[in-house]
């Protein structure tokens, strides 16, 4: 298996596939971590999966965790709005950490794992793709060698070098607009929220918006239009007065790091070519309004890393691997479809488009319905893969939002000892069958699957387990390794859990286990 980029994709896809047992060659043409604040902001499912990977914890740590957004309009606020308004989450519904943070623990992890092979100065310069396997020319300071590798995975952002070199392209929309990053270090006793304002008095006719970050760093969006120069915007002295505008003329500060970038919401036609398989910023893109880059990202590599591992186990076959693209894909054009709207609303190009934005957000003031239209970047949840050929319809009239193709929902629980824990902490990393009640003698003669009862294995304590996922006595859940639903049930059979088995695994008939995924001439 090799994997092209060392980001918050990258790694994240490395560390899940060594910990499952497959060793893995990371490639990256940098020497280390990446500069300035890039990705900031990290959702709840987003830290769900690196508390899977051991990593989760330092996050937040080092984090600054919100869930309250407040949006302006001119110098008055609009409204207010909370993410995570119920409590009882382990996680929050959000943490603002530079990138290069979290790569360090990303790194950290990797690191601590024997089957990652982390090569830092590695830059693809050529590549074959065959019928069963990708050949790469790779060139490093002590020169070149070749590599070539079964599944080639492409995590080498939105200016992907693997695409180019097979003449792929992403389609879509590029907006005519333009926003400058500010990264600024100072000591303010702004509360902990994301701040977004429409057309204020301090950058006029254009919208900001002001992240706190650890270290006493502050990320400023600010909207420049089309027609501004990215080279001029990013000297500081272009950049000082327009931040200076917003925190004041007693404020000090220091300027950390600042780019230009353009809005550009793009994906590839399809995400598996052959052995070569893209994710992340690679097969789609989005404008960095509503946080869908980075943790869209990291889901592709959570719905990748274990469908990788049963096909090379022999567990599964290609459908199972080919699922990847049906999902994802799917996932990318609804995250596409959220940032094209947010996008429309921040940056209006007609004045029939203006007059609307305008008007609804003097409606927004006093009246909720118009809220609704308000449009700031709608913040990244997970996909709810409806239309996954993994799923099982459900035979039963659930009350509840965990549907097949819906990420679990975290509750707190104990352990029969009396240990506090979270349910999505006690999933298996292969299949979790997840059972109010006892469990019946059959569901320990699953393959794969690692049953759980909620009454014995783990206490609902606050009975919040079956609140959120509309359970009863008797009722179980099958729980995919990415922790998605697969199937559900009022009451479960040993014949329609295996049926689901196999849906879920696409068919899996494949018996012997597939040949090592690295060859290294």
């Amino acid at each position: 298996m090799v994997i092209v980029g060392a980001g918050p994709v990258g790694l994240t896809l490395a560390i899940d596939l060594a910990q499952r047992g497959q060793p893995v060659v990371l490639l990256d043409n940098g020497a280390g971590l990446s500069s300035g604040s890039r990705a900031l902001c990290f959702a709840k499912r987003t830290l769900e999966i690196w508390d899977r990977l051991g990593v989760g914890q330092a996050m937040v740590n080092k984090g600054v965790s919100w869930s309250l957004g407040r949006v302006f309009f001119k110098d008055q606020q609009v409204y207010q709005f909370d993410l995570l308004p119920e409590d009882q989450h382990a996680r929050p519904a959000f943490i603002n950490l530079q990138q290069y943070y979290c790569e360090a623990y990303l790194v950290e992890r990797a690191l601590q794992l024997p089957l990652i092979d982390l090569r830092w100065h590695n830059r693809v310069s050529g590549l074959s793709v065959q019928a069963d396997r990708a050949l790469l020319t790779v060139e490093t300071p002590d020169g070149a060698y070749d590599l070539a590798a079964d599944w080639l995975v492409a995590c080498d952002g939105n200016r992907s070098t693997l695409r180019a070199l097979m003449g792929l392209q992403s389609r879509g929309r590029v907006f005519q607009d333009r926003f400058l990053i500010a990264d600024v270090k100072m000591k303010a006793d702004f509360p902990t929220e994301r701040w977004f304002w429409f057309d204020p008095p301090f950058h006029p006719g254009r919208s900001v918006l002001l992240h706190r970050q650890p270290d006493s760093v502050w990320r400023i969006d600010f909207q420049l239009g089309w027609d501004a120069d990215p080279e001029e915007e990013k000297k500081p002295e272009n950049i000082m007065p327009r931040i200076q505008a917003l925190l004041g003329p007693q404020r000090q500060f220091t300027l950390e790091w600042a780019s230009v970038y353009t809005f550009a919401c793009q994906r590839m036609d399809q995400f598996i070519h052959g052995p070569v398989l893209f994710a992340g910023d690679s097969a789609h893109g989005v404008s960095p309004f509503g946080a869908r880059g980075a943790n869209s990202g990291v889901q592709d590599a959570d719905n990748l890393g274990w469908k990788l591992d049963w096909l090379l186990k022999g567990r599964a076959g290609p459908a199972l691997l080919h699922s990847y693209a049906t999902e994802r894909e799917y996932a990318a054009d609804e995250n596409i479809g959220h940032s094209t709207r947010a996008t429309d609303f921040i940056t209006p190009k007609s004045p029939i488009s203006q007059l609307f934005r305008d008007a609804a957000l003097h409606l927004a003031r006093e009246h909720p319905f118009a809220r609704r239209l308000v449009n700031s970047g709608r913040l990244s949840v997970p996909a709810i893969l409806v239309h996954s050929p993994l799923n099982t319809p459900d035979r039963d009239a659930f009350d509840s939002q965990q549907v097949p193709g819906a990420a679990l929902t975290d509750a707190p629980v104990q352990r029969a000892n009396g240990q506090a824990t979270w349910l999505l902490r006690e999933t298996a990393a292969d299949f979790t069958l997840l059972v109010f009640g006892a469990l019946p003698a059959w569901a320990h003669q699953l393959p794969h699957v690692s049953p759980l009862s909620i009454g014995q294995d783990l206490i609902d304590s606050q009975g919040l387990v079956a609140r959120r996922l509309g359970a009863k006595p008797g009722s179980a859940y099958l729980i995919r390794p990415d922790q998605h639903v697969a199937a559900r049930w009022w009451s479960p059979s040993e014949a329609l859990v295996r049926a689901a088995l196999a849906t879920a695994t696409a068919q899996a008939s494949a018996k012997e286990p597939m040949k090592p995924a690295i060859r290294t001439p």
